[in-house]
């Protein structure tokens, strides 16, 4: 028999409506002795029959939804949900010239905690709840009869990994091992991912309808792209023409990426067109201030600031500090391309720190557009958490 879970009288809400997570404190109670990972039954506290979902005994997030149609959670179900996915980006990767993209969103792909990325013919996980981990097997099976010529690499190593009382881990699924570069494309520019050293499961795939929309800001223009990681903005600055590309990062081996990066793409980054500077972005935006260095345009795409509700203000003033700095050493006129990909700093709240930057920058901001993350990070409308990534073209006076 399977194991259930009742919830306490009127927790049934969220659940009617589709979203996707079941809390501990909602839970009355839990029929037979359901393992980590394991698929429940979920009843209303009347009896009604509502989903199945996978329990975690150790997470706030005591339940996270599989389906809420009476069905078994098996390859077939993992194939239809794999399949379903692919199909709703066809036209994203033939529209973007797309080698590289989210394959699987997590629950906006009606498969909790489940990220992958497929990188040419590597598809990479990152396992985090633990419904995933104990369906792990048969995901894998379920991707080879639906992508048969692909290697499958994991990348769980993940910290929140704890909270569902799992060990971070990282390996072969199957396949071979992936080599340190893998070239991607996407809108006709090249990338190397290093899969296995690379941060998440090797690049930052959601940014990259900002990095297409950020060519129109920088024809014959001197820019700063800070945290830029693997130099994704710089290669579209240069693509669009910019006359210089600074791009600043803590990571040597990442500015060296950056640096491949754009010869594969045979970009002009003699004369200093293209700089790779291996710096602290925070202590950089000041002696930038301080020499009276000024830039056209300042690409912000800092690594995320707030990871809990607890280091809420923190992160909102870390945020702040940058975004102040780089008002500073802008011309006049200039444009600052700004990103959160913070998801619990709601898009309503990214503005208003801005508008704090602003005042204490001392300049007038205008907002003349608005990003968010990439068609392939798609959000369903049960689960607005889906929406993280969010940014501002931002012209400075």
């Amino acid at each position: 028999m399977t194991p259930a879970i009742y919830l306490v009288k009127g927790r049934d809400k969220s659940l009617r409506r589709k979203h996707p997570w079941v809390f501990s404190r909602g839970i009355q109670r839990v029929e037979g002795d359901p393992q980590s990972g394991e698929t429940v039954d979920v009843y209303a506290n009347d009896g009604k029959w509502l989903a199945k979902a996978a329990y975690s005994p150790t997470s706030q997030i005591r339940a996270r939804v599989w389906s809420f149609e009476k069905r078994d959670i098996d390859k077939a179900f993992f194939v239809e949900k794999i399949q379903q996915a692919q199909l709703l980006r066809e036209d994203i990767i033939e529209r973007d010239g797309l080698t590289g993209y989210r394959l699987i969103a997590a629950e906006s792909d009606s498969l909790p905690g489940i990220t992958i990325d497929k990188f040419q013919n590597y598809l990479v996980c990152q396992l985090l709840s633990a419904g995933a981990e104990h369906n792990k097997n048969v995901l894998v099976e379920a991707l080879l009869e639906c992508f048969p010529e692909c290697n499958i690499y994991e990348r769980s190593d993940v910290a929140v990994r704890k909270k569902e009382g799992l060990e971070q881990t990282v390996g072969v699924l199957h396949g071979d091992t992936p080599p340190e570069s893998v070239i991607i494309e996407e809108n006709g520019v090249k990338i190397s991912v290093d899969i296995i050293n690379g941060h998440k499961t090797g690049f930052y795939l959601d940014q990259r309808d900002s990095r297409k929309e950020s060519m129109k800001y920088v024809k014959d223009k001197d820019v700063l792209n800070c945290f830029s990681y693997t130099g994704g903005f710089g290669l579209y600055a240069l693509k669009g023409g910019a006359k210089r590309v600074i791009n600043a990062d803590v990571s040597q081996p990442a500015l060296d990426t950056a640096k491949y990066n754009a010869e594969i793409n045979e970009f002009d980054i003699s004369k200093k067109r293209a700089v790779f500077l291996n710096a602290d972005v925070f202590k950089l935006l000041r002696e930038y201030r301080d020499q009276g260095t000024k830039f056209d345009v300042i690409v912000m795409d800092p690594p995320k600031f707030v990871s809990s509700k607890n280091n809420l203000t923190s992160g909102a003033n870390g945020y702040k500090d940058i975004n102040m700095l780089a008002m500073q050493i802008l011309k006049p006129g200039g444009t600052l391309l700004t990103y959160s990909c913070s998801g619990l700093m709601s898009a309503d709240l990214f503005q208003k720190v801005i508008a704090d930057a602003a005042l204490d920058a001392g300049r007038s901001v205008k907002f003349v557009e608005r990003f968010e993350q990439a068609a392939d990070h798609l959000i369903d409308t049960a689960y607005p958490e889906g929406f993280y990534l969010k940014g501002f073209a931002c012209k400075v006076l």
